[in-house]
């Protein structure tokens, strides 16, 4: 039965309070909490924690990313759609009250903690959070046998993250503004809104584009260290592909989830291709 215990694969989930996430990542990138007022590149942003989980939790798998939100009637909005269709992402919505307040988010969090806890289909929870109500959340999860590691974002003063929260997790972690530039950039008409959509063979074509100038650019073995972690990119290579690829195309892809799915299709397909 040990030995049986010993060879089961370690499994890793990670929850997103994006309320939390939304407030605390524009307050420290951009200056404000108000949503309207920056882009949140969630596409890029979750990949990049998955990257990081990764590295943390080195012998383990992902289950899923888990991402809370709240909507009016629990309908989601189009950015909470394009996340919805992200792999390896579900979201799961409360409540947004008449004064945009999250109402029964932190509930969510905890049935699924406890129930992926209970079913041991995780070892590990990377939770983002800062509300007190989360302590409830953890120590259900801690009761059957889960680690709790509570993952949360700099802030500018004081902190962001509630005490009692701070003192049950198991471990925790801060990304700071470094991180998190790349995916939090204030709103600007930096492209015409009123161009039309490109065809997903078109961005497809323009990802091998960028693959085949990185390929001359920063050397095959520097693209070669990738193909471990297909289909995902790392963070800052993933960024600089939508950097270099809305330039050229003159259009945003920010919350195109199935237009930067082509883009990566067309990367990796010519990268592959050359390996």
């Amino acid at each position: 039965m040990l030995a049986e215990v010993a060879k089961t694969p370690s499994t890793h989930a990670i929850f997103v309070d994006a309320g939390y996430l939304y407030a605390a990542a524009g307050r420290l990138a951009t200056g404000t909490e108000d949503r309207r007022a920056f882009d949140l590149d969630a596409e890029g942003l979750i990949e990049a924690l998955i990257d990081r989980a990764r590295t943390i939790f080195a012998d383990s798998r992902l289950l899923r990313v888990y991402w809370y939100d709240g909507a009016r009637r629990r309908i989601h909005t189009a950015e909470q759609q394009s996340i919805a269709e992200l792999p390896d992402v579900k979201v799961r919505l409360g409540n947004l009250n008449a004064n945009n307040q999250q109402k029964g988010v932190d509930s969510l969090i905890r049935t699924d903690l406890e129930s992926l806890a209970r079913h041991r289909a995780i070892s590990d929870a990377a939770l983002i959070g800062g509300d007190e109500d989360l302590v409830s959340a953890v120590e259900a999860a801690q009761g059957y046998g889960a680690r709790v590691h509570l993952w949360g974002i700099e802030a500018p003063e004081g902190r962001n993250q509630a005490e009692p929260l701070l003192w049950e997790v198991d471990s925790q972690r801060t990304f700071d503004l470094e991180f998190f530039k790349p995916y939090v950039t204030r709103r600007t008409a930096a492209y015409d809104t009123s161009a039309a959509r490109p065809a997903r063979d078109d961005v497809r074509f323009v990802g091998a584009q960028i693959a085949a100038k990185w390929l001359v650019s920063r050397g095959r073995d520097n693209l070669a260290e990738l193909l471990p972690g297909h289909p995902y990119l790392p963070g800052p290579v993933d960024q600089d592909l939508l950097v270099e690829a809305e330039s050229l195309l003159q259009y945003s892809l920010r919350g195109q989830a199935d237009l930067r799915r082509a883009l990566r299709d067309g990367f990796w397909e010519h990268v592959q291709g050359q390996y």
